[in-house]
């Protein structure tokens, strides 16, 4: 299994790369597929019988798996799913060039071409990639109004009673006391109200000299300089559509933080992912310091002056680093955490649904190939992004860190698209869903729906702890 895992690591290294579409390059492999079987049986009509007979209305559960195996493929061997894109967009000139024909009806040539055009730009739409992902949420506000006065109640305190906080927080927290309460719920200032600004100033200058010991570029020695490469490769590709996230000093503050962090962390190292895990942090902290109605996406933080940056700098640090405590072990060598809570998903499906387990199994999906993501990224990539802030509110309040309770969070995620998994009835239209989820119109709604049926299945299962047994 640790072999079959390490292969698997191996050919998804990339799998969060913005130029990413895996149905472009199962479009482009089942048509290749198509190519091989015309040429191979090629003099004569009845290879084109052949094809059509066993092609024309889907796709075949075996061209499927083909065609995954060849995104996999692609993946390991490095290959740029830019050329994908270009080959596919010339998707109708192959298909004339192919010239399959079925008792030479032009008709069913024509239906056969368009089974895979649409699904191609439907996939465009789909939220699974990176998307141009919504910062806000209207509702918010007035939903969480009633709640202000207690979280103000709490801070007022001299020591605040950090069970009430996660209480509280635990079914979401108002933006305007956002900032304060991840502080706090991280433990990255003190309950005592008269340290706080004392420990804050202290961490931010802290952060700073971080930044003088270990940021120094031309000094590296040379995995450092590597680790360095791979972080100014990634955070460009993070959120690419959203004009934030693409100014030269913001992805400067990103690359700092993830390059201290990791050479603070060396058992892990840096891993992508973790640099999807610092940009709720970073909002949030960016929100505090702008006026209400800002258009977040949109700002310039140039205008923000060098000492708010560097707060903001200084705290998304901080903050990620005691968030990653409880989850280091998914990033150490092989991510073993990830290996293990995959498997542990697999089994709780099993015995909560065993229907749906049976489903995905018998049409050939590994959890892994969908639900590594989940574990890596958090359901970042599954969500947006004003989402996984709400979710995140009570990932910080829970009481035993929220490593189980993501668990349980993500099989209440694929439990919550099993009718839609049903109906489909294939390896190909299975994947495709899975890591296209449609959530791009999710609000704070469907996140507490979200966890409210997580912690259900964490009280019915967490007594029962053979479900999280793995299996030998």
């Amino acid at each position: 299994m640790m072999s079959t895992f390490r292969d698997y690591q191996n050919s998804v290294s990339d799998a969060w790369d913005t130029g990413d579409d895996e149905f472009c390059i199962i479009s482009n492999a089942t048509q290749q597929r198509a190519q091989q079987q015309f040429i191979r049986k090629a003099p004569g009509e009845n290879a084109v019988k052949h094809f059509s007979s066993s092609e024309e209305s889907h796709i075949s559960r075996q061209v499927s798996q083909s065609a995954a195996l060849n995104v996999i493929e692609i993946h390991r061997t490095g290959h740029n799913c830019t050329h994908q894109f270009s080959s596919n967009n010339n998707i109708a000139q192959h298909d004339n060039n192919i010239q399959i024909k079925a008792n030479h009806d032009n008709s069913k040539q024509e239906n056969l071409e368009t089974n895979f055009r649409p699904r191609f730009h439907q996939i465009q739409a789909l939220p699974g990639r990176p998307q141009l992902q919504k910062i806000t949420s209207n509702t918010q506000d007035s939903e969480y109004e009633t709640k202000i006065e207690k979280f103000k109640s709490l801070f007022e305190s001299p020591l605040l009673d950090l069970v009430a906080l996660k209480k509280i927080s635990w079914s979401g927290v108002p933006r305007k006391m956002r900032a304060i309460s991840w502080r706090l719920l991280s433990k990255y200032l003190p309950p005592a109200g008269e340290r706080r600004n004392a420990v804050l100033e202290s961490k931010r200058q802290g952060y700073q000299d971080l930044r003088q010991n270990y940021f120094k570029v031309d000094s590296q020695d040379e995995s450092q300089q590597d680790t360095y490469r791979q972080i100014h490769i990634d955070v460009p590709r993070m959120n690419p559509q959203i004009a934030l996230f693409q100014q030269k000093l913001v992805q400067e503050m990103f690359e700092r933080i993830l390059f201290i962090w990791s050479i603070r962390h060396p058992a892990s190292g840096y891993v992508q992912g973790i640099n999807d895990l610092v940009t709720p942090f970073f909002i949030v902290f960016l929100q505090e310091v702008l006026e209400p109605g800002t258009d977040i996406e949109k700002f310039d933080i140039s205008t923000l002056t060098e000492e708010k940056r560097n707060a903001i700098e200084a705290d998304s640090f901080w903050c990620l680093s005691k968030f990653l405590d409880c989850i280091q072990d998914n990033y150490i060598f092989a991510q073993l955490g990830i290996q293990e809570k995959v498997n542990q998903l697999k089994d709780l499906i099993q015995r909560i649904d065993g229907n749906l387990h049976r489903h995905l199994l018998v049409h050939g999906v590994d959890y892994l190939q969908f639900s590594f993501r989940w574990m890596n990224n958090l359901l970042t990539r599954e969500l947006p992004l004003h989402c996984t802030i709400r979710l995140w509110d009570t990932y910080l309040a829970e009481s035993d860190g929220f490593a189980l309770f993501h668990l349980y969070v993500c099989a209440a995620f694929l439990l919550h698209w099993k009718e839609q998994l049903m109906q489909q009835s294939d390896f190909q239209g299975l994947l495709l869903l899975l890591q296209n989820l449609p959530t791009h119109n999710w609000s704070d709604r469907q996140i507490n729906v979200l966890v409210a049926e997580a912690f259900r299945l964490k009280f019915t299962y967490a007594d029962a702890p053979k479900h999280l047994e793995t299996k030998s």
